[in-house]
């Protein structure tokens, strides 16, 4: 499978309008309890710069919601967890409603909204690195979209191995991080992706 192109960092070209994909950043990720220890406390504020980086170039944002039909789920709609973090404000030029990983299965349709607003770009960032973001990167890239996935504007949690034993979370965000790059996407951070927008 070829990856995506690389030499091109997001926004270069004469007709880009890359659009900033920011996953499931929802107040149920908050609870510890259910979740566990997080990695990367810095998530919050690099997602909120990049947001601010692409209202400031009135370049398309969307926020995608994650809808859980799990029982006692934080992120069932209803429940105070479904609610975004303080850190997405404003509106999006597109909000998308899922139940699974990928924010391409959700509603409305992801893909044909980009494909409408000729937008070949894509920006992911949000929660979790491994589970939605890394997802929706996935479909992304095999979707033919020139993807970038900003690390460390992502956050994860542990999660038990088979045997038992504890993955840490940092672990989780390296692996999610080399089964991308190339592949899927560009792999890239918050002040690569500010720098190049510039």
């Amino acid at each position: 499978m070829a990856g995506p192109p690389q030499d091109m960092a997001p926004g270069r070209g004469p007709h880009a309008r890359p659009a900033l994909i920011v996953v499931d950043v929802q107040r149920g990720f908050d609870d510890a309890e259910h979740w566990g220890v997080r990695d990367n406390l810095d998530c919050e504020r690099n997602i909120e710069a990049l947001l601010a980086a692409w209202r400031e170039r009135a370049r398309p944002v969307v926020l995608v919601r994650h809808d859980s039909a799990e029982p006692g789920s934080p992120l069932a709609p209803g429940a105070p967890g479904n609610d975004f973090k303080d850190v997405i404000t404003g509106e999006p030029d597109l909000l998308v409603a899922k139940s699974v990983n990928s924010s391409f299965h959700g509603s409305p349709d992801l893909e044909a909204w980009l494909r409408g607003e000729g937008i070949d770009q894509v920006v992911v960032c949000g929660i979790t690195t491994n589970h939605c973001c890394e997802t929706t990167a996935r479909v992304a890239g095999n979707l033919g979209f020139q993807t970038w996935f900003v690390i460390d504007a992502t956050h994860t949690f542990g999660r038990a191995a088979l045997d038992g034993s504890l993955i840490p979370a940092q672990v989780l965000s390296s692996v999610t991080a080399a089964n991308l790059h190339g592949e899927f996407a560009t792999v890239t951070t918050t002040r690569a992706v500010l720098d190049s927008s510039r």
